[in-house]
Parts: structure tokens; C-alpha cells; sequence
């Protein structure tokens, strides 16, 4: 098998203007489009069938070069589709489990975004108090504007730490733990980006805050609230936080990455204490279907507070470093897709892509995981690009 990526694909993902990977854009709004429309069009309900034909072809020939399997879900008002294809590990050959778990990487920022909307309905935090009104000890006073909010939509302004390095080093490091308060603590230790609010900056430390915010609160592991409150009244049973197990428990499809020497590894073995509540769920693609129905559909949030997942930031807030419009919201991000606003979100882990995407109404939904090569690469995966683009359409700007 060929495992280089054409470069004549790659550059097609970029055009396009969709990324993937652990900060990178879920649905990234494209350049000149506007993040929120009220045009009637965008409200369209998606009525017709999924395109058959176009969702297996997307996922058809693996393993290729860009990944080994993909594991799809399409449903709606127009109809249900399910699909896999690939191996489930390269050595046996065998098919790829079409309900096997996988890593689910920056998805399970929503499920943090939600529980900490359900503690704010409950009075017990509130989106615009100082962070550090509840983490005193954490949160220095260089930081003392930050909000609850601006935890969740990327406009905190607080630093990135700890993603320095190669892949070759990351591997290294792949079974290392990670403490998020010492992550925190290194963060706010450092200069801000940019004032609270001013810009928008999508990384992993508003939620690893967010998941400490979590903890004190509720005087509860994060795992535990998060299980409490979502997994477990939704019936999500193989949806679980690994902790410090770097594996992947019960059946599931190898992940593999391509290293610059052009060697194929397995990485399905591989610690994620780094992205703790920000990106350590495991799951499956009927599971987050679940979830995602059941959030777009006001069971998890409810009321007033599930709109702060539909709400960008102002739209004098820009992308920090490129001027872009901000694309994200508590949770989620959106794009237009076949001419219809569509909000979901990506995650990345090494081996591991996967998307959770909707329209607002729930007409068309789409959840999948492809095991790429390239799982935190500078563009989408063609394979997973291809399914977006027969699930909802190409993307649009105007």
C-alpha cells in the first residue's frame, strides 16, 4: 500500500477550508461567509434521501493511502444510511468493526460544554462571573476578567502550552501524564494572547479549565459529573473516559499514523491525559449519533442556555493570527454545507478522526470515524472530506 498522501489532494482539503485535528477548526466558517444567516434558505429542511451511492464511494477502497477504516452514520428525515469499510488492523486484514469504538479527541469538548450549561441552568455557575471567582487558586489575577463563557467559545486569551515538539517526540512521550491543574497553571503563568473577548483562539485549555471548573463545583471528578449527567440517562453504554489507560477497551479498529520517514505505526495504544476534558472521550458512531440528536434536540441543555451552542461571538471578534471571522460557539462551530448552516465538531486524536454534524432542525445528520494517517495534519483527511461532501453538500461562502 501506498502511504503518502498526494499532494494534489492535500491541496484540494485546503482550498476548501476545512481542517482537522486537536486545534484545529470543527466546522470552520469559510472566508466571507457569514457565521449566522437569517436567509429562509438556510432553514431548509434536508427531505431527500441520503446520496447512497456518494457515501459509499467516499468510504470505498480502504485501507489507502489517507486511512485504514471509516465507520459512517447518516440519518434524518430523509432516511438512515450506514456504511464502514477498511480493516480493522492492518495484520489480519480483517473488515473493520462497524460498531467499534474509537478515539473521539476534541468531540468531548461538547459533552463538557454541555455539562457546564446544565450547571449554569441549575444557578450553580454563571457564564459571565470571573473564572476566578471560582478558582481562586488557580487562576491568577492577570487573568482575573476571564468568564465561564469565554472558557467555552475560545475567547479567554489564555495561552496554549505543552504542544511543542514532533511527532517523533509526541511518540516518545505517548504513555507521559498529564496534571490539568499544572497545565493551568503553566498556562496563566505566561503573558495572555489577547484581552478576555477580544479574539477568538480555539486550543485546549479553556476546557481543561473548564473541566477543573467541573470538579470544584460539583466537588466531583469530571468523568464522574460528565457520566452522571449525559452517558447515563442517554443510554450512551460504550461511551467512556479512559483516565490514565491508554488503551482502547472492548472491540475497535486500529488507529495508524504516518511518521516523515514514511513508516506506518500503530497508535492505537496511546495515553490521552494530555487533553483530559478537552479531548479524552472514546465512544462510537451510534452513541454520539445519539448524543447529538438528543443535544440538538434540547435533552441535555435546555432552554435559553442550549442557544449559547447556536451563538458565535460577536462578529467584531476575530480568529487570533488571521483575522478570520470566529467560527466557534459553547461546544460547537458551523459551516455552510450545500447552502445550509451546519454545526458540528471535529476531533482528532493520533490514528483517529471524527465528526459529529447537523443541521440546526436535525434533518440530516451525520456522525463518523475514519482512522487516518495523518489524524492532526494541516488539512482534512480526503477520506473524511469525502463523506462530509456526500452527507451535506460542498461547502458554500456566499
Amino acid at each position: 500500500m501506498n502511504i503518502r498522501m498526494s499532494s494534489t489532494a492535500l491541496a484540494a482539503t485546503l482550498v476548501l477550508g476545512i481542517a482537522a485535528g486537536p486545534a484545529s477548526p470543527a466546522l470552520a466558517v469559510g472566508a466571507g461567509a457569514p457565521a449566522i444567516s437569517g436567509h429562509s434558505a438556510h432553514r431548509t429542511p434536508v427531505t431527500e434521501a441520503p446520496d447512497a451511492e456518494a457515501l459509499r464511494t467516499a468510504i470505498a477502497g480502504l485501507p489507502k493511502d489517507d486511512a485504514t477504516a471509516a465507520l459512517v452514520r447518516v440519518s434524518g428525515s430523509g432516511g438512515d444510511w450506514r456504511g464502514s469499510s477498511g480493516v480493522h488492523d492492518l495484520v489480519s486484514g480483517r473488515p473493520a468493526d462497524p460498531d467499534g469504538r474509537f478515539r473521539a479527541g476534541s468531540v468531548t469538548k461538547v459533552f463538557t460544554a454541555a455539562v457546564v450549561l446544565q450547571l449554569a441552568e441549575e444557578g450553580r455557575i454563571g457564564l459571565d462571573r470571573p473564572v476566578r471567582r471560582y478558582l481562586p487558586d488557580l487562576i491568577p489575577a492577570a487573568y482575573e476578567d476571564v468568564t465561564v463563557r469565554q472558557l467555552l467559545n475560545h475567547t479567554s486569551g489564555i495561552p496554549s502550552v505543552g504542544s511543542g515538539g514532533d511527532l517523533d517526540d509526541w511518540y516518545a512521550h505517548r504513555f507521559d501524564l498529564h496534571d490539568p491543574e499544572r497545565t493551568v497553571r503553566e498556562a496563566t503563568s505566561l503573558e495572555p494572547d489577547f484581552a478576555p473577548g477580544a479574539q477568538q483562539h480555539y486550543a485546549n485549555i479553556g476546557y481543561t479549565v473548564a473541566g477543573l471548573l467541573i470538579e470544584r463545583v460539583t466537588g466531583d471528578t469530571y468523568a464522574s459529573q460528565v457520566s452522571r449527567r449525559v452517558l447515563e440517562p442517554l443510554h450512551l453504554k460504550d461511551t467512556y473516559f479512559p483516565g490514565t489507560d491508554p488503551t482502547v477497551r472492548g472491540p475497535h479498529n486500529h488507529g495508524y499514523q504516518l511518521f516523515g520517514t514514511g513508516e506506518l505505526r500503530d497508535v492505537t495504544v496511546w495515553g490521552a491525559t494530555d487533553a483530559w476534558a478537552a479531548g479524552d472521550l472514546i465512544s462510537t458512531t451510534a452513541d454520539l449519533e445519539r448524543f447529538t440528536r438528543a443535544l440538538f434536540d434540547g435533552r441535555v441543555v435546555r432552554g435559553p442556555l442550549l442557544q449559547e451552542m447556536f451563538t458565535l461571538p460577536d462578529a467584531s471578534v476575530r480568529e487570533y493570527g488571521t483575522g478570520k471571522p470566529a467560527a466557534y460557539s459553547a461546544g460547537l462551530s458551523v459551516m455552510r454545507l450545500g447552502g445550509r448552516e451546519v454545526w458540528g465538531k471535529t476531533g482528532g486524536r493520533w490514528g483517529y478522526n471524527t465528526v459529529v454534524a447537523a443541521t440546526r432542525d436535525l434533518s440530516r445528520t451525520l456522525v463518523y470515524s475514519v482512522n487516518s494517517t495523518d489524524a492532526k495534519g494541516d488539512g482534512m483527511n480526503p477520506t473524511a472530506m469525502n463523506i462530509v461532501v456526500a452527507a451535506f453538500g460542498a461547502p458554500s461562502a456566499g
